[in-house]
């Protein structure tokens, strides 16, 4: 197939890779890396401040945690919410956020193509603040 009608990518290993990048948007694959998705592994939740992040799970499971803190200093209350295949999980601009993975996860993640550490706050969890 020509490359100027159709892209294909994939992406097989640990972690985050963005596949598309275009006019301001990138889609990407997240794949289970234990070394950060796992609750002795979780080390901090972000937030972006310029875009809302939107998940997809492919396959697997995963947990979405959600924390509902407004100010820089704490995340606040911890939700967890299972993800279920198909459906599109919207973590809206300047929400605390991290995912809970298993072995196996893939999700489909879309976001601004500006996301980045610098556009983004992280602050340390603690392993009690993960339900």
């Amino acid at each position: 197939m020509n490359s100027d009608y159709l892209e294909i990518t994939e992406h097989k290993e640990p972690g985050f890779k963005p596949l598309v990048i275009y006019e301001g948007w990138r889609a990407a694959i997240l794949n289970d890396d234990p070394s950060k998705y796992r609750r002795d592994t979780m080390a901090q939740f972000e937030r972006h401040n310029l875009t809302d992040e939107v998940f997809v799970l492919l396959s697997g499971h995963c947990t979405l945690l959600i924390g509902d803190g407004k100010g820089d200093d704490s995340i606040g209350n911890v939700t967890p919410v299972p993800m279920e295949p198909q459906k599109l999980y919207n973590v809206r601009r300047g929400v605390w956020h991290n995912l809970l993975g298993e072995e196996g996860m893939v999700l489909f993640v879309v976001e601004n193509s500006n996301t980045s550490r610098q556009t983004s706050d992280f602050i340390p969890i603690k392993r009690d603040q993960i339900p």
